[in-house]
């Protein structure tokens, strides 16, 4: 069975930080692009950040750029998300993704997580 488990959510105030991890087992993940999305109450999943299979290319949403960090690991079958700097509009659920093509669109997302909570109070 194919699972990406995420961890590391929690409460932060503003300007704080916080770091995810996504961790996925049942096959290997070091061929798939990997990723993060978040979805607020009432509100679409939208696309945080990108790592290609290598880790050598990256995408970021431009309301998280030069505030959130990609990384990987692909020996330990993981994808990190360093987020600094967070805000209130940063709180969301936010859902690792795995796919061996692309994870910036989410209709084409093979693999998801259960999602984490991460809130940011004011």
């Amino acid at each position: 069975q194919v699972q990406l488990v995420e961890s590391g959510g929690g409460l932060v105030q503003t300007g704080g930080s916080l770091r995810l991890s996504c961790t996925g087992s049942g096959r290997t993940f070091s061929n798939y692009a990997m990723g993060w999305f978040r979805q607020a109450p009432g509100k679409e999943r939208e696309f945080v950040a990108a790592s290609s299979w290598s880790g050598g290319s990256t995408a970021y949403a431009d309301s998280v750029k030069g505030r959130f960090t990609i990384s990987r690991d692909s020996a330990k079958n993981t994808v990190y998300l360093q987020m600094n700097s967070l805000k209130p509009e940063d709180t969301a659920v936010y859902y690792c993704a795995a796919d061996p093509l692309n994870v910036e669109l989410a209709h084409k997302v093979h693999y998801w997580g259960q999602g984490t909570q991460v809130t940011v109070s004011s």
